[in-house]
């Protein structure tokens, strides 16, 4: 039972196909299928029930999965380490992610990988973009405010930040000496991620500000876009703490202190476990990961 057919036996569950697999695998069909094969005459039990739009996993393909595990991901991943501490870490490395989050916080721990002779290149997109890229392969690793909920992705925490309501002191200073704070709130204009206001409407709730319908002035998935509309004086908005503490130390802007609490924003590092065969991205993913949870 070897460890090539257990590694190709993992990718079909989690493709749900042959082909997909293969691919992934950077292997014929025909030799996919005789692993598998190979693997259910070891153990004796069917894996697998072939439909027209791919495989369905037995109870037995279940129970051997469960039984590995990560075990498989985590063994290649520290091979792969090892090659790249001992080889040259050629071929470029793709990551992608929310384009703020990129430019503010990752890119300069990415210095040490660009000194080491890699390649970097970045892409930015929302977290549907995200696991497209990363589950088609495009990208080799992703980093998203969301934790994947994929099963083909696996994700880790790298940062807890704090969520403020900002505006400029001049629109803060209003908000806060009027005589409702609600309704001087939402009097003013609203700057946001995107309409289903995924941070706004956290920070409303925890807050316990019932905000009924509310159309934004503005959204936009970089968040330094309405970061520069905050400065010039118009609306406000909620910020995770890393784009706006400077600004606030500076006088820029202003925390609207809220009125019971603050809400937090995870960040996640996320891919696939095919991807980390590459030397290059076993290694990256390990340095981001060491250095992204320190800051």
């Amino acid at each position: 039972m070897s460890l090539q057919r257990l590694r190709t036996f993992i990718e079909v569950y989690r493709q749900r196909s042959v082909t997909n697999a293969a691919r992934s695998l950077n292997l014929t069909q025909p030799a996919v299928s005789q692993h598998i094969a190979g693997l259910e005459v070891a153990i004796g039990r069917k894996l697998f029930e072939r439909e027209v739009r791919g495989v369905v996993p037995t109870a037995a393909a279940d129970e051997l999965a469960a039984d590995l595990g990560n075990k498989l991901d985590d063994a290649e991943a520290a091979l792969s380490s090892a090659r790249a501490r001992s080889i040259e870490l050629t071929g470029a490395l793709r990551i992608i992610g929310h384009g703020d989050f990129l430019a503010e916080v990752v890119t300069i721990h990415l210095q040490p990988l660009l000194e080491a002779g890699m390649k970097v290149r970045l892409h930015t997109g929302d977290s549907d973009l995200i696991t497209h890229m990363l589950t088609e392969g495009h990208c080799d690793l992703g980093i998203s405010a969301y934790p994947a909920n994929d099963k083909r992705l696996h994700c880790e925490l790298i940062r807890n930040e704090r969520v403020l309501a900002v505006a400029s002191p001049q629109v803060a200073d209003r908000i806060i000496s009027a005589p409702d704070f609600r309704q001087a709130l939402l009097a003013e204009p609203l700057l946001a991620y995107n309409l289903e206001l995924s941070m706004i409407d956290r920070w409303l709730v925890k807050n316990k500000i019932d905000h009924g319908q509310i159309n934004p002035a503005m959204t936009g998935q970089d968040l330094r876009s309405l970061r520069n509309l905050l400065c010039r004086h118009f609306g406000w908005t909620a910020l995770p703490e890393y784009l706006c503490a400077p600004y606030l130390d500076n006088g820029q802007l202003m925390e609207i202190p809220a009125p019971v609490g603050s809400t937090f924003l995870d960040y996640y590092l996320v891919w696939t476990p095919s991807a980390l065969r590459q030397p290059r991205v076993a290694h990256a993913r390990q340095s981001l990961l060491w250095n992204l949870k320190k800051t």
